[in-house]
């Protein structure tokens, strides 16, 4: 695989080692980036941090169960779920469904057919998120954005700033604009507290890509965010 070219990266939550070496044997043949977690929390844990482009993970795990983990990651992800289980009833079937899955995997199964419900949900998901390909992914129901595959570790107030800017690239927006963003009602917080916030936003970008510096300020006015002209690391 070219250097330039990101692999996609696949999740796998599975307890069985050999389930999950076969997965991952048959991900890694077709240049797809696998990484694999045997308990459920601890990889609740990874999602919340990390962006994946798709999760496939058993019912039964310790620390969380399937169903759980496939709620969670649901209520604020849009990626492919697969759910690989020993449950065939159809009750069982619609109720991981419900969860959030897109797709359910009786055991035993074939790795290639596997491998093939895998390409189609990429494909949808890819194709659906294409015009969406920014540097940046915008988290609203957790206040949380990634730069890349990294999430940004911003307060509160800088999280509203930030996602303000992102959201319309290449407008400027006044010191009391963002002081409205992120206190409507208060009168403490000055033009001076906005330089800072910035300043703070900047430096903590800059720390996953030093190279970048998309947020420019306007003299006498306030500031705009620009969309990176560079490849931002993943």
């Amino acid at each position: 695989m070219p250097n330039n070219i990101v692999p996609i990266r696949v999740v796998v939550v599975e307890d069985d080692t050999k389930i999950a070496q076969l997965l991952v044997d048959y991900l890694v043949l077709e240049n797809y980036q696998a990484i694999v977690f045997h308990n459920g929390q601890q990889a609740f844990e990874f999602l919340q941090n990390n962006i994946v482009q798709m999760l496939i993970l058993d019912w039964m795990l310790p620390g969380m169960d399937g169903l759980s983990l496939c709620q969670a990651i649901r209520s604020n992800s849009d990626i492919p779920i697969m759910m690989l289980t020993a449950k065939i009833e159809e009750i069982d079937r619609l109720a991981g469904l419900d969860s959030g899955a897109d797709d359910y995997v009786c055991k035993p199964f074939s790795p290639k057919e596997v491998m093939a419900r895998i390409r189609a949900m990429l494909r949808r998901y890819m194709s659906h998120h294409q015009e969406k390909n920014e540097a940046w992914k915008i988290i609203n129901d957790s206040k949380e954005i990634y730069w890349g595959q990294h999430l940004l570790p911003l307060t509160r107030h800088e999280f509203e700033m930030l996602s303000l800017l992102l959201n319309r690239p290449g407008r400027v927006f006044s010191r009391a604009q963002l002081l409205d963003k992120i206190n409507i009602e208060s009168k403490e917080v000055s033009d001076r507290a906005i330089d800072s916030h910035i300043k703070n936003i900047r430096k903590k970008i800059q720390a996953i890509d030093p190279q970048c510096d998309c947020i420019s300020s306007v003299y006498g006015v306030g500031y705009r965010f620009d969309r990176p002209s560079t490849n931002t690391p993943h």
